[in-house]
């Protein structure tokens, strides 16, 4: 009785991990698309192992012996506590700084946090929560994201970019502001920095702008660069 008790515990063990690394792939296999610091084998990795040390700390709870003289009490869940914390370094690897307004790496990193959840959801027997959940957070991000992007508020509809761009005339700074005001660009904020060029004094301007993009961005590059003050322009679009 207690071999067929031990092998069930050991199938319904195999049975989790194998759930919990088919659903962490859906979710490395979206990042790995959109190719991102965590893919398919970090998920897998991350879900598997929080996966199991789940099972472990749920069985181990229940595998202590009972005693009459002491009264031994534990936490099913105790190592399963430990992994939504301890998994958080993980995260905030995945989160970058590039400037003072620009971080990446947010969603990734939640997603990270999310491969566990799976991990420790199914470990604890909660399959159907856990494939819901994910099927809900690719919905939002593959489905609803790209909807409002589109067709949402305006203020969703917005991108922001950063431009660099060197005039030889700071008589035409406000020129290239007005430029861009015109065509519904509007400047978040504004870095001048006076530097020689070619033994000639030129300026170069560090801004970010908000707006509704309506031309590609090789367009925009375009026109901005036969613009006949502007002698050099470099533009990078957030996503």
């Amino acid at each position: 009785m207690i071999g067929l008790i031990s092998e069930t515990i050991y199938l319904d063990a195999l049975m989790k991990i194998i759930i919990a690394l088919a659903l962490s792939l859906i979710i490395g296999v979206e990042r790995e698309i959109k190719k991102k610091p965590i893919g398919f084998k970090t998920s897998a990795v991350i879900a598997t192992f929080s996966c199991l040390l789940t099972i472990i700390s749920i069985e181990a709870a229940y595998l202590v012996p009972a005693r009459t003289d002491i009264n031994v009490t534990m936490d099913p869940l105790r190592l399963a506590a430990q992994i939504v914390s301890g998994v958080g370094f993980l995260g905030a690897g995945a989160i970058l700084r590039k400037d003072n307004d620009n971080i990446t790496g947010l969603t990734t990193a939640a997603m990270i946090w999310g491969a566990a959840s799976i991990g420790i959801a199914v470990g604890a027997g909660f399959y159907i929560e856990a494939a819901f959940a994910v099927l809900s957070v690719m919905l939002v991000i593959e489905v609803l994201a790209p909807i409002l992007s589109k067709l949402g508020p305006k203020r969703l509809r917005q991108k922001e970019a950063a431009f660099t761009i060197i005039l030889l005339d700071s008589n035409n700074i406000d020129n290239l502001i007005q430029y861009l005001e015109s065509d519904k660009m509007f400047i978040e904020n504004l870095r001048i920095k006076q530097l020689l060029l070619n033994e000639q004094v030129s300026h170069k301007l560090f801004f970010r702008i908000s707006t509704v993009p309506k031309k590609t961005t090789s367009q925009l590059y375009q026109e901005l660069i036969e613009l006949p003050y502007v002698h050099s322009v470099e533009i990078e679009f957030f996503s």
